[in-house]
């Protein structure tokens, strides 16, 4: 019987709901700096790409010099780190589909653009680190997604064949790039059309993910 295939989740967006705490970090930012706040849709039509990227296209929507980039990431960086998870959420029935998959015996991974030492707090914050045995983050490797090295490196670590489950273009455009098939968790943050994407299942709730990767499973 050949090995169960190890699992590999994005967080933002697919696990979490971490829009409000980036949304807040963003306001802060930005009253900082004299400008005008934004709302949730304009953030979370920014994320995805990782903080620097984030960072770059607040700027440019409320005039703030590029020459400040590296200044205000860094700052964002570290005043959403030591927040990150005071209005965040862990999606519905995400905890009893990873402790199900687990038991089942998959090995879990995380692949994801937000920085390592954020990506560790909120995960720690929401007791969601127990669950995985290998994450790579937004700056584990010069490479992010959707580059396909941070996800072939979560899998390399896991030692077994890969399924990815992200929320995003972004997350499809890398599984197709590391030739894995991709589940999409559809209340997440996409920005494109379905049909724009490569996509093996779509799932709306996460408690239908552990008999999907059950019926993948059974015809690997």
């Amino acid at each position: 019987m050949s090995p169960l295939p190890s699992l590999i989740f994005d967080l933002d967006g697919t696990l979490i709901d971490s829009v409000p705490d980036l949304m807040a970090a963003v306001n802060r930012m930005l009253v900082a700096e004299g400008r005008q706040t934004m709302g949730r849709a304009d953030v979370q039509s920014y994320v995805g790409d990782g903080a620097p990227t984030l960072v770059r296209r607040v700027m440019a929507a409320r005039s703030l010099s590029p020459e400040r980039h590296a200044e205000l990431t860094d700052g964002l960086v570290s005043d959403y780190t030591a927040r990150s998870s005071e209005l965040t959420r862990v999606y519905p029935n995400v905890t009893n589909a990873l402790a199900a998959l687990r038991q089942r015996g998959h090995p879990l991974g995380i692949c994801t653009n937000k920085p390592g030492a954020a990506t560790k707090a909120v995960l720690e914050a929401l007791s969601l680190d127990g669950y995985f045995d290998a994450v790579v983050a937004g700056d584990s490797l010069p490479e992010k997604k959707p580059h396909p090295a941070p996800l072939q490196a979560a899998a390399s670590a896991l030692g077994s064949t890969a399924i990815y489950i992200g929320d995003s273009e972004v997350d499809a455009r890398t599984a197709e790039a590391a030739n894995l098939p991709f589940l999409l968790y559809s209340e997440g943050y996409l920005r494109v059309p379905l049909e724009e994407i490569r996509v093996t299942h779509v799932f709306r709730n996460f408690a239908e993910l552990p008999d999907i990767v059950a019926r993948m499973s059974c015809r690997a």
